[in-house]
C-alpha cells in the first residue's frame, strides 16, 4: 500500500486532483476518469482510497460509474441537491414549509427571467396546457401542472435555477402530487389554482414579468393554503391523520 498518510487524507488527495483536473479543463463532462490502478500510482495512494474517493464523487454528482466501462466526469449536480435536501428532511433540519418558501422565491425570479426569453414555442405550448387544465382529469392535470412549471423554469435560461427546482421536486414529488390532488379536490382552491396558472401564462404572453411574478405568487399562495391548512403540523411536518 502507498497510502503514507491516513486513509481519510489519501481519499481527499485523489478528490483534489480530480477537482483540478476539471477546474483546468483537462477533464470534461463525459470523459472517462484514468483507471484506479493509474490513479493510485500517480498520486501514491492505494487502490481503496481512489475507490473510496470515486464512490464520494459519486455521492456528489460529480462522476457517474458505469460497470465495466470505468468512471466518467457527469456532474450531476441536480442528484447532489436532490440527496443532501432529502437527508435535510429525514434529519429535520428543513421541512415542507422552508421547500415551499425556497421554490416560491426562485419561480418568481425564474417567471420575471422567462418573461423576457421565453421562446414562441413554449408560449404556445404553455397557453395549450392552460387550455387543457380546465377540463383535465386528476391524472392529466398532475401532469400538466409539472410540465407548466418545468416549461417556465427552462424558459428562465437559468440553469441553477432550473437545476434547484428539479431537485427540489425530485425530493418532494410525491407530496406535491398529493397537494395537487387536494388542491384540485377543493372546488374553491382548485378554481383559484386554474386562474393562477391562466393569470401566469397570461402575462407571459405579453411578456409582463411584474404581472407575472404577482400571479406566480398567488399560485403559492393557494398551494401555501394548501400545505398549512390542510395536511401540515404547525412545525412544517406532514399530518398523519
Amino acid at each position: 500500500m502507498r497510502d503514507s498518510v491516513g486513509q481519510g487524507k489519501a481519499y481527499e488527495k485523489v478528490i483534489d486532483y480530480i477537482q483540478g483536473e476539471i477546474l483546468k479543463g483537462d477533464l470534461k463532462r463525459g470523459e472517462k476518469l484514468p483507471p484506479e490502478r493509474e490513479l493510485a500510482e500517480l498520486l501514491g495512494v492505494g487502490r481503496n482510497s481512489v475507490r473510496e474517493a470515486m464512490r464520494t464523487l459519486s455521492l456528489m454528482g460529480f462522476i457517474s460509474s458505469t460497470q465495466g466501462a470505468g468512471n466518467f466526469v457527469s456532474c450531476n449536480l441536480e442528484k447532489n441537491l436532490a440527496e443532501s435536501t432529502r437527508m435535510m428532511m429525514m434529519l429535520n433540519e428543513t421541512d415542507y414549509r422552508q421547500i415551499s418558501e425556497l421554490r416560491q422565491g426562485l419561480e418568481s425570479q425564474a417567471i420575471l427571467l422567462a418573461a423576457e426569453r421565453i421562446a414562441q414555442a413554449q408560449l404556445s405550448r404553455l397557453e395549450q396546457i392552460a387550455w387543457e387544465m380546465r377540463g383535465a382529469g386528476m391524472e392529466l392535470s398532475v401532469a400538466l401542472d409539472k410540465e407548466l412549471h418545468g416549461i417556465i423554469g427552462e424558459a428562465s435560461g437559468n440553469r441553477l435555477i432550473m437545476v434547484i427546482l428539479r431537485a427540489l421536486a425530485e425530493t418532494i414529488d410525491s407530496f406535491i402530487d398529493d397537494m395537487h390532488r387536494r388542491i384540485m379536490s377543493n372546488e374553491d382552491l382548485g378554481k383559484r389554482l386554474l386562474d393562477a396558472h391562466q393569470g401566469i401564462v397570461l402575462a407571459l404572453v405579453d411578456r409582463n414579468g411584474p404581472e407575472a411574478v404577482r400571479m406566480m405568487r398567488e399560485h403559492f399562495r393557494v398551494v401555501d393554503e394548501a400545505i398549512f391548512s390542510l395536511v401540515l403540523n404547525q412545525d412544517g411536518t406532514p399530518k398523519t391523520d
